[in-house]
């Protein structure tokens, strides 16, 4: 890896360029042009370091984990469990507190899972705190991803809880002074930075609020842990999902992180090999956490290349990566704002935000405008971003988002704005 050793001082144009260096697809060509990759909020790319840390296992030690007594078994075993701790310093928790899944989403479903199981959960004072019944209030938001919604709609119709929801101004700032966080509510779950406006969530009062009544809280930190310095002591979460594949590392692997004494009282997700103790043809014991959670074979490899893709961007820095995305950020929304014809979503927010930036033309379908861009080698994301709520709170069924990372350069943002321009102008709309 080329890239430079952490210091304070943001990511200058020579260093993306040693970074850039390092992930081969950003080398090729899409429709003849170089491609610009604006679409890491959706699936961050992967350097040299991360392919090979994972072939590096299959080829050399390659074998089932927690299972076999031989020396490559034990030896896949220490370096799968060395990833798990890899993922837990990266966001200040401990090695027992991360909880291999498949993804952000599959994390999400086992907390909910536990609300709508408590009753076969190992007992403990805390397994209190995981009952829910008829009146007891799961509290998101309107800005979430189906993700960390969807789970919540049916734990409700599960247990007969009731769902509330923290509303949106007309900008898709969170109306706080609307929350309606009560001594019935037993989760809240939100997201720490918007997938549609790049916008870092004011979680200090939503996490006191909830700890005031002693509400549970669920950080989805999806588009945060990949472009922010991330501590979930310091920010007091209960729980927090992340994804591989957003933050340069393959599909197929996310991590849940809980309290330990929140693990400890939670029922299993899934049960099979793996988690259990003693079996008999009428029961079984399990594992304490994580690996009651952790049914089956699992993501070795992919656990291993997630934890070169947290190496990778512990050595760059995750401040100068904030910092960097900070000024992308900036250049997108000042860039898009001043395109006649151009509404940025969420521009009005005065919040900090990522280098992410979504917009809608009215007159053009963002399908159009995502394959206008794509002539051009620029590769964005179209659609509702699975936030439909969202967008239909801001009005639009559908928008076109532009999302950076650390290898991204202003002169692609720039080459981006351009094309923007160029396909207002193709399609001939006036604002």
């Amino acid at each position: 890896m080329s890239s430079p050793a952490i210091t304070d001082a943001p990511l200058t144009e020579a260093d993306v360029q040693r970074i850039r260096a390092d992930f081969p697809i950003l080398q090729t060509e899409v429709n003849g042009h170089p491609l610009v990759y604006l679409d890491s909020g959706a699936t961050s790319q992967r350097p040299l370091a991360v392919l090979d840390a994972e072939r590096d296992f299959v080829t050399t030690l390659n074998s089932a984990v927690h299972r076999g007594a031989h020396t490559l078994a034990a030896e896949a075993t220490e370096v799968f469990e060395d990833a798990r701790g890899t993922v837990a310093r990266f966001i200040g928790a401990d090695d027992d507190e991360i909880v291999w899944t498949s993804n952000a989403t599959e994390a999400i479903n086992l907390v909910a899972y536990a609300f709508s199981n408590a009753s076969v959960g190992r007992g403990g004072p805390e397994a209190e705190r995981f009952r829910l019944s008829e009146g007891d209030e799961i509290v998101t938001t309107e800005m979430e991803h189906h993700a960390n919604l969807m789970p919540w709609q049916e734990l409700a119709a599960r247990t007969g809880a009731t769902l509330r929801v923290i509303p949106l101004d007309d900008d898709g700032a969170l109306r706080l002074d609307e929350m309606q966080i009560s001594e019935r509510t037993k989760i809240v779950a939100v997201t720490h930075v918007s997938n549609v406006l790049g916008v870092i969530t004011p979680l200090a009062p939503i996490v006191a609020a909830a700890r005031e009544v002693g509400a549970l809280v669920l950080l989805d930190a999806c588009q945060s842990a990949p472009h922010l310095p991330l501590d979930v002591r310091a920010l007091d979460v209960d729980f927090a999902v992340l994804s591989g594949h957003k933050m340069l590392g393959p599909t197929g692997i996310g991590a849940l992180y809980g309290r330990r004494e929140l693990l400890a009282a939670m029922p299993p997700f899934l049960t099979g090999g793996s988690m259990i103790t003693t079996v008999t043809t009428t029961s079984a014991a399990y594992l304490p956490p994580p690996q009651r959670f952790e049914a089956g074979t699992q993501k070795v490899s992919q656990a291993v290349a997630l934890a070169a893709a947290i190496d990778y961007l512990s050595a760059v820095g995750m401040p100068r990566i904030a910092a960097h995305e900070a000024v992308l950020g900036q250049r997108l929304v000042d860039g898009l704002a001043a395109i006649d014809g151009v509404r940025v979503l969420g521009a009005g927010i005065e919040l900090p935000r990522v280098g992410l930036a979504s917009f809608d033309v009215p007159g053009i379908h963002s399908h159009d405008v995502g394959q206008f861009l794509d002539d051009r080698g620029i590769a964005v994301r179209v659609g509702h971003h699975c936030a439909q709520p969202l967008h239909r709170r801001l009005g639009v069924t559908a928008s076109t988002r532009a999302s950076t990372y650390l290898y991204s350069t202003e002169a692609e943002v720039d080459a981006f704005l351009d094309g923007v321009r160029s396909t207002i102008e193709f399609f001939g709309v006036r604002s």
